[in-house]
């Protein structure tokens, strides 16, 4: 199969995914790498896509009523290689998802090897991904504080640093797993892209596990901090927070296209947050 005919292959699958699952709640595809894709197949560039396409699918369970997110990304020549899946839903643990996704690839590299898979894998979670959910913790037990207890009773505040955030599924992710979580904080997209995160080292912990198997071009946890609590509580919790709820940082931009955000005004943030000492820790220089 030639670069040309996996192209058309993706691009045919994705066309048909946007017509099986028509609302944005279902499905989101990243507008640029569908752009590049879509441009490529018909013939207005001879250049191959820059960016990977990458999209995300929920998918609705009952018995219990969750929902379960397909983190999806082709690599450049799928179909003759598995895409990149990742499964997320918030009654499973770690290792249950871990499971999952193992069975799920397992499923696709004997059924589907050199052909779309997308549709097969949405149909093995809708068929089995309800074994999975009823290893878990009920539905109705489940509370943001029994979903977290299972850790050291530590407060940790992650710094993370990506070469870049533009990625609008990306960010989406960024946001609702946060808040997920419980934790506060914030990010900040564009080239660098910054994120924040505080609250239960558990819950830290749960967020970038879940970021850093996102594609990127370069990410890392630049700083940590680790507050070991005797006694745990809200208020104490409150009290160590330097943030309040978790929100996306939007500066003035520049740049010839507008994707670098004002540093002095990042520098301005975090001081009035009692963390100007991160600015360094960046870029290397000190913030006026």
């Amino acid at each position: 199969m030639t670069c040309s005919e996996e192209a058309d292959a993706q691009f045919a699958e994705i066309e048909l995914l946007l017509s099986m699952f028509p609302s944005e709640e279902e499905l989101q595809v990243d507008e640029l790498s569908h752009a590049e894709l879509r441009a490529y197949v018909e013939g207005t560039t001879h250049n191959p896509p820059s960016i990977r396409p990458q999209f995300s699918i929920k998918l609705k369970m009952d018995n219990p009523t969750v929902s379960i997110t397909l983190l999806c990304n082709y690599p450049a020549d799928y179909p003759q290689v598995l895409p990149d899946i990742a499964v997320r839903c918030s009654v499973l643990t770690r290792s249950q998802q871990m499971m999952l996704h193992s069975d799920l690839n397992t499923y696709l590299s004997e059924n589907c090897s050199g052909d779309v898979c997308i549709l097969s894998a949405v149909q093995w979670i809708n068929d089995n991904a309800q074994t999975y959910i009823t290893k878990s913790v009920p539905v109705g037990d489940l509370k943001k504080e029994e979903v977290l207890m299972q850790s050291k009773e530590i407060f940790t505040r992650l710094w993370i640093y990506s070469h870049h955030i533009y990625n609008k599924i990306k960010r989406k992710n960024i946001l609702e797993w946060a808040r997920e979580l419980n934790l506060s904080g914030f990010s900040m997209p564009g080239k660098p892209g910054i994120v924040c995160v505080e609250g239960r080292q558990s819950a830290c912990n749960e967020f970038w596990a879940r970021v850093k198997v996102l594609t990127w071009k370069r990410i890392m946890i630049r700083h940590r901090d680790d507050v070991p609590l005797d006694n745990w509580t809200e208020e104490r919790t409150d009290s160590l927070r330097k943030f309040t709820g978790f929100h996306e940082a939007i500066f003035d931009t520049h740049g010839t296209r507008g994707n670098h955000m004002d540093l002095g005004q990042l520098y301005q943030f975090l001081s009035d947050k009692g963390c100007s000492n991160i600015f360094q820790m960046y870029f290397g220089i000190e913030g006026r």
